[in-house]
């Protein structure tokens, strides 16, 4: 078995991070839409010739343990080097369907030699409201087209009567084909750069580098969890109703640390509910690999060793492993902050040192008219921890993206922004802070529909170590209280805001 110098293997994963980072550069540079181009709400990732995932960029958590998922797929679909497949299908290898993945099959010398993925959250993919994050529904045929993985290149050649065929069956056409092309070119980045480094290691040193990269990953996370072994630790929360009833939704964990692993299991965690705040098992797979990672230190490659260490039992049907045709677009921004939020918690009462709560819940709100939508997701306060009070207005747990600039919001769509501050008063108080939230006033300037799937309305995020709660979140149409999940049409001159949650506090005054 070849061996792998410790310093070359240091290179070596560097080299890699920064192949899937230069694919990240390129899709934002090349995206048409705000949500890719300045939010970057998006993913890239290298996978080797046997579909493990070397390395990914540093972007977005709840992409970390679903891009597998996606490669797996594609995999299953017997693949030609140079093709490029398309999905979004959450039950082959999707999260929801505005996460429209890219896979390349690195063509190496006439053979698969790696694969390329990059995700992105379009604006638009079809559905029953724009932009494609609906409240209400209750299948996944009316979230939007549902594209199950499927050639778009295939040998080198874009299929155009495909593209045309999905394009047809969106509101904004045009930039779902430039934030596609992004992408693609981003695919394309990544297969050079892996074609580089095959050509200059060689395919048998590249493979053993790959091996000795995953398996020190997982030796570091194994590592980490030796002086846990044995610890369990339970906990339970909950989101706040599904869209169509607002009866809570429990997330139940009992956690073990055994053998150098992390157990998980989910059972007790209520059913498939009618609402779409369900999510896949790879989006529960996801927030597991996000907590753990959170106690890694930052030096540790993120790659699939750290999934290696980490096994789930998840009740079938239920709302952390949803079942088709179950509606899952609120499940991959909203549930799988409650999943990380109660893992973290379940670490906290088995003995771990962990920060307050955050946020917990990414604040989605969507616009859409004639010919335009628009998506993002808004920062709010992180809870407090050992080291420091949390930072204020910024996104947490599962979501790793920026705010959409005021300007760029305001060129692009017929929104005008009334206020964006911080929140007084709603960072929870402690030895250590939680941060605030943000305050942004949306006024319309033509008629449009508005759609918030937001959280923590109504339970607070949580203090620590005898710190106070951070505030919950608000949402108000010219001034009054609004429900947290719900969809109305706006005439112009109507103002939302949204009040965003602040963070618990860490330790007593």
């Amino acid at each position: 078995m070849m061996t792998i110098d410790p310093l070359e293997l240091s290179v070596l994963a560097h080299g890699v991070a920064m192949i899937a980072e230069e694919m990240g550069a390129v899709l934002v540079r090349s995206a048409l839409s705000p949500n890719i181009r300045e939010r970057r709400d998006a993913s890239s990732a290298i996978f080797d010739a046997a579909g493990r995932m070397i390395a990914q960029a540093a972007h977005i958590p709840v992409h970390l343990g679903a891009m597998p998922e996606s490669v797996a797929a594609v995999r299953a679909r017997d693949p030609k080097p140079g093709d490029v497949f398309l999905l979004n299908d959450p039950y082959h290898g999707g999260s929801h369907l505005p996460d429209l993945t890219l896979v390349e099959a690195v063509d190496i010398n006439g053979k698969i030699g790696g694969f390329t993925a990059v995700r992105a959250h379009h604006a638009d993919v079809g559905g029953m409201s724009p932009g494609s994050m609906p409240q209400g529904a209750t299948e996944l045929v009316q979230e939007g087209l549902i594209i199950p993985p499927i050639r778009l290149v295939r040998e080198g050649v874009l299929d155009e009567p495909l593209l045309a065929f999905i394009l047809a069956n969106v509101r904004t056409p045009d930039e779902r084909r430039g934030d596609l092309g992004a992408q693609l070119a981003a695919c394309a980045t990544g297969a050079a750069g892996w074609r580089a480094l095959s050509a200059r290691l060689g395919s048998a040193k590249l493979h053993a580098a790959c091996d000795a990269l995953l398996d020190y990953a997982e030796r570091r996370v194994r590592s980490r969890l030796l002086p846990l072994e044995d610890a369990r630790g339970n906990a339970t929360d909950r989101l706040e109703g599904d869209g169509i009833t607002d009866a809570d939704i429990d997330v139940v964990v009992a956690l073990h640390v055994q053998d150098g692993a992390l157990h998980l299991d989910f059972t007790g965690s209520s059913p498939q509910v009618a609402g779409n705040v369900n999510c896949p098992a790879a989006v529960t797979r996801a927030a597991a690999v996000f907590a753990l990672r959170t106690l890694l230190d930052d030096d540790v490659p993120t790659n699939d060793g750290i999934a290696r260490a980490i096994s789930l039992v998840l009740p079938p049907r239920s709302a952390l492993n949803a079942a088709w045709p179950a509606a899952v677009a609120a499940g991959n921004v909203e549930m799988s902050q409650r999943i990380a939020d109660t893992i973290l918690a379940a670490f906290g009462n088995a003995g771990v040192d962990v920060a307050a709560q955050g946020q917990g819940t990414m604040n989605n709100i969507t616009f859409g008219g004639a010919g335009w939508t628009f998506y993002e997701t808004l920062g709010g306060g992180q809870g407090g921890s050992a080291r420091g009070a949390g930072p204020s207005g910024v996104h947490v747990g599962m979501s790793n993206t920026l705010n959409t600039p005021v300007e760029s919001l305001e060129r692009s769509t017929p929104l005008r922004i009334e206020r964006y501050a911080l929140r007084d008063g709603s960072a929870g108080s402690g030895a250590q802070d939680g941060g605030a939230g943000i305050v942004r006033a949306y006024r319309t300037t033509a008629p449009c529909t508005v759609t918030l799937l937001t959280e923590r309305r109504r339970h607070a995020p949580r203090g620590v170590a005898g710190g106070g709660d951070g505030q919950p979140g608000r949402n108000l149409l010219n001034g009054n209280p609004i429900p947290a999940k719900c969809r109305m049409t706006l005439k112009a001159g109507d103002v939302i805001t949204i009040e965003t949650p602040g963070g618990g506090a860490y330790g007593s005054r």
